[in-house]
């Protein structure tokens, strides 16, 4: 058994209350980095990346570095996911740490949020990060996240500020109308530095109306250890609902093989959801195409 990736949580504290994420049920945790690194040890053997992220910011912890530093000790390669309101806490040695692969920046948090700072504060140092990525002609990924293109376009305003804003830092033209028309994926602004697109998704919750059976990523491309140290079958159970396990008393392997773990893996072979939540979410219409 082998993944894309496996998601890990070093922290479930974002610093922001976004409209779009759901509310955060469990409570405020940290991963402690011996446990981080016994994690990182069991999940090796499954995967050479480890996303830093479920619904937490790793650039909220102030100590970020070490947890890099223990990906690339064991050789796995790092994936950040940020709102961008923390990059100053971070020097760029930490940022472009040589594990780092990417990160993903949700641009769109920002005008989901209550803030006292300027569209202008906000946006300025992402295009610093951006621009010092191309000064040391670092190849990592940076992949600035617009999932927000929803059919009634109602967040045009804030897009054509930001489009504009792109537009004219990297010489490109984003046009609002061609992308809400056409829906592209991504567009390239400079060598590795994207912008991607997409709509808002509802995340799955036992509360959903039921979408019925379907096909899933979860346990076949990626799996997420929450902060608690549990394991659950995608990136997308935040509050662990479905809960395979715990690396506080079980290993990685263990659960994995578990018997609820083999019953997801083979419902989804045969277009099952087997679980209630995986009923309930309608992401993974995406993969029923």
């Amino acid at each position: 058994m082998k993944f894309f990736r496996i998601y890990i949580e070093i922290t479930n504290v974002c610093g922001l209350s976004c409209s779009f994420c759901p509310t955060k049920e469990l409570p405020s945790k940290q991963m402690s980095l011996e446990f981080f690194e016994d994690t990182i040890v069991q999940a090796k053997k499954y995967t050479k990346e480890i996303a830093c992220h479920v619904v937490g910011d790793p650039l909220t912890l102030s100590n970020l570095n070490l947890y890099l530093d223990i990906i690339y000790k064991h050789g796995l390669k790092a994936m950040l996911t940020t709102s961008g309101y923390f990059l100053k806490k971070h020097s760029y040695e930490t940022l472009f740490h040589p594990c780092v692969k990417q990160i993903n920046i949700s641009l769109n948090s920002f005008n989901k949020n209550d803030t006292s700072i300027t569209f202008e504060q906000y946006i300025r140092p992402i295009l610093n990060l951006c621009n010092e990525k191309l000064k040391l002609k670092k190849e990592l990924f940076i992949n600035l996240r617009v999932w927000n293109l929803d059919e009634m376009m109602s967040e045009r305003v804030f897009n054509d500020t930001l489009f504009s804003k792109l537009s004219s830092e990297f010489d490109v033209d984003l046009n609002l109308d061609n992308i809400y028309r056409d829906k592209p994926k991504s567009i390239r602004l400079e060598n590795k530095i994207l912008v991607h697109f997409d709509n808002y998704f509802e995340w799955p919750s036992l509360n959903n109306k039921n979408y019925g059976d379907g096909t899933c990523q979860g346990l076949d491309s990626h799996i997420a250890i929450l902060a608690s140290g549990k394991v659950v079958p995608c990136c997308l159970d935040c509050d662990g609902v479905i809960e395979l396990g715990d690396l506080h008393e079980n290993r990685l392997e263990e659960v994995l093989t578990s018997k609820r773990a083999v019953t997801m893996i083979d419902g989804f072979r045969e277009g099952n959801a087997v679980e209630e939540l995986c009923q309930k979410c309608s992401y993974k219409s995406r993969f029923n195409v």
